[in-house]
């Protein structure tokens, strides 16, 4: 996997992924930015909920589960000093469907969280990372 990020002006830089993507990333305007973009840390946090996401969604699907829509909303504690890791984050699942088994998604949610998620169980070196879910 290859990426590359390019250094645009002030504080902004354009990530260029090796899938032929690219994304704007910028500081806010206290440390030289101009806000035009994702902060680099908010990139993390949704880097992990994409990873998890997909896992998840890959797993009901593969459970035959009528899955209708998957959302993660994620919150995070960073430190208080430098480096100013991440230290706990949490994800909140909402899943939508017709007859979703519970124990399905406690299972797929436990599964990318433990096994499947690089982004979650490299986050998880620093972080205490917690889940929880919904289903509506």
């Amino acid at each position: 996997m290859n990426t590359r990020v390019k250094w645009l002006d002030n504080m902004s830089f354009v990530g260029e992924s090796g899938s032929g993507h690219s994304v704007v990333m910028d500081g806010p305007p206290e440390h030289g930015g101009r806000n035009l973009g994702i902060r680099p840390m908010e990139m993390l946090l949704l880097g992990l909920g994409g990873c998890a996401s997909f896992d998840v969604v890959s797993m009901l699907k593969k459970s035959k589960q009528d899955i209708v829509d998957c959302e993660v909303e994620i919150t995070a504690e960073r430190a208080e000093t430098e480096p100013k890791v991440f230290t706990n984050i949490h994800l909140h699942f909402i899943i939508s469907g017709n007859d979703i088994s519970e124990k399905r998604v406690v299972r797929a949610i436990e599964l990318s969280a433990d096994k499947y998620c690089s982004a979650s169980i490299m986050l998880g070196k620093t972080a205490k990372i917690t889940h929880d879910y919904e289903l509506k």
